[in-house]
Parts: C-alpha cells; sequence; structure tokens
C-alpha cells in the first residue's frame, strides 16, 4: 500500500482487516487472554525469549500484517507469561520508512485492542539530543513530538475503537510512569525523563534538524513508537513509552552514525531494559 491518499481505506475495509487479522491471531493463542501487549525495538527483542510457554506467530503468517524488513527485528508475536502477567509480545515492529502505510504500521496495535489488551509497552532505540543525557541511558517517555508528517487517525474514523478527536492530553499515562519511576529507584536503574520526537526516516538528521527538533523541545528522536502511541490512546489502552538512548545526536557535535552501532548499544543496555521491564511487569497489580 501506497502512502499517498488515494490508497486510503474505509472504515468497512480497516474493521475487516483487524478483524480478520485478530481472529486468526486468537485461534493460535486459543483460551489465553493476553492482557498487556509489548512492542519491542531495534536490539531489544530478547525479552521475548524469556516468556514462559511461548506461542509464537510470524507476522507474515497472520492475514493483512506486513513483514518487517528492519535488521534486530524478529518480526513475530510471541505470547504467554512473563513476570506473572499474561503478555502478547511483539519482537520487533513496523515502520513508516519501511514504505508501509500508517494503517499497516499499527494494525498490530488495532489487533492488541481487538483482543482487549488494556495496557501497551512499547520501546524504541532513539538518539539523546538533550546534554544530559548519555549513550546507554533509558529514558521514560512523558509526552512526544509527531514530526512524521502523517497521523494514523487520519482517514476515516473507527467509532468501534474511540471518537473522531481523541484526547492526547496525557497520552503516556501518569500511573504506569510513576510505578516505573517506584521500579527503577528499587533496582537502582538510573532513569531519564522527556519528550520522544518521530520523524519518519530512514535518513538520520542533519545537525540542523537535531538543533531544531531540541529547540522545539525534543529530548530524543527516533522512527518509531508515537504512531502506535496515537492509535493506542485512540483505543483506549494505558500506555507506558521507554526509550534506549543509543547515540548521542546533538547537532553542533554530530558524529557518522550506522544501524549496526544503534543495535550494538542496544545489546549492551539489554539487562538494564529487560530487568526493568521485568520489575514494572511484576508490580502492575499495584497500578
Amino acid at each position: 500500500m501506497s502512502h499517498n491518499k488515494e490508497s486510503r481505506l474505509s472504515e468497512e475495509e480497516m474493521m475487516g482487516r483487524i478483524c480478520e487479522a485478530g481472529d486468526f491471531l486468537q485461534k493460535h493463542l486459543g483460551s489465553f487472554k493476553p492482557m498487556v501487549g509489548l512492542v519491542l525495538g531495534s536490539g531489544l527483542g530478547d525479552l521475548a525469549d524469556e516468556i514462559l510457554d511461548p506461542v509464537t506467530v510470524d507476522y507474515q503468517d497472520i492475514p493483512h500484517l506486513s513483514r518487517s524488513t528492519v535488521p534486530g527485528h524478529a518480526g513475530r508475536f510471541v505470547a504467554g507469561k512473563l513476570q506473572g502477567q499474561d503478555v502478547l509480545c511483539m519482537q520487533g515492529r513496523f515502520h513508516y520508512y519501511e514504505g508501509y502505510s500508517m494503517f499497516e504500521v499499527t494494525l498490530p496495535i488495532r489487533v492488541m485492542q481487538y483482543l482487549g489488551i488494556g495496557i501497551l509497552v512499547v520501546t524504541n532505540a532513539c538518539g539523546g539530543m538533550n546534554r544530559d543525557f548519555a549513550a546507554g541511558d533509558l529514558m521514560l517517555i512523558n509526552d512526544h513530538i509527531n514530526m512524521t508528517g502523517d497521523n494514523p487517525l487520519i482517514g476515516e474514523n473507527l467509532p468501534e475503537f474511540g471518537p473522531r478527536f481523541p484526547d492526547m492530553s496525557e497520552a503516556y499515562c501518569p500511573r504506569l510512569r510513576a510505578l516505573a519511576r517506584e521500579v527503577g529507584r528499587e533496582l537502582g536503574i538510573k532513569l531519564q525523563e522527556g519528550v520522544y520526537v518521530s520523524i519518519s526516516g530512514p535518513s538520520y538528521c542533519t545537525p540542523a534538524e537535531l538543533i531544531f527538533l531540541r529547540k522545539a523541545g525534543g529530548d530524543t528522536v527516533g522512527m518509531s513508537t508515537v504512531p502506535e502511541v496515537i492509535v493506542a490512546n485512540h483505543g483506549g489502552q494505558q500506555v507506558l513509552g521507554i526509550s534506549c538512548v543509543t547515540d548521542m545526536a546533538i547537532g553542533e557535535d554530530l558524529e557518522k552514525l550506522d544501524h549496526e552501532m544503534v543495535v550494538a548499544m542496544a545489546n549492551k543496555t539489554k539487562p538494564r531494559f529487560i530487568t526493568l521491564v521485568k520489575g514494572i511487569l511484576e508490580r502492575l497489580a499495584d497500578v
């Protein structure tokens, strides 16, 4: 599907695809009813390997879902028990820059909503624009700026999921953020907090763009997450966002960067990230 407006689906077509994909996935899950959704970004997919009694379904086997083409993204759902929670994990995600429409990028989130999942934990690898941050930091997302040039809710509304004009004043659930901060303190994991800026990619930002985005209020920058969070909020899910700062993106001091460097730093940060998310899942009953 192309990005042009002529390719926008009707409400009936969107609902048909969501239902077909959701029913297919539920058939594979059997009686298992996940309550928490996890979206694992670049280099962070290993958390899914810790799920007990896992059921795995490749994205490309599910009707209307696409194939994840990015290194570091396994491209499958993994369902099962993690820290006492019934979870459905996205081991890798879809990106706008892969050529997918916003509907295709966010279809897995709609499928989670169709299956009744009320809490969504989204993660990503990102560049740090805040000079107080360092590569390897974990950042709680408290807000975002959408600089992709598109919005996944453009087109016909899906009233079964949410209103035409959804509120975004608390896009990242304050209670889940408070829980994450508490768990971080208990585990001795330092957590930054700030605003995530989403760009379309796939090119990394120029120095001038990074200076602009920092001055606009951004602390980190990446190529994912925001479309998923917009759709999650539209569908009434509570969202927790965690960014792994894999490189420093300070416009005035910018150094050359490639995807392998991003994945390498994400891998280095992985043990702390996994410990933090498992600690949060263990305490979700407190929220």
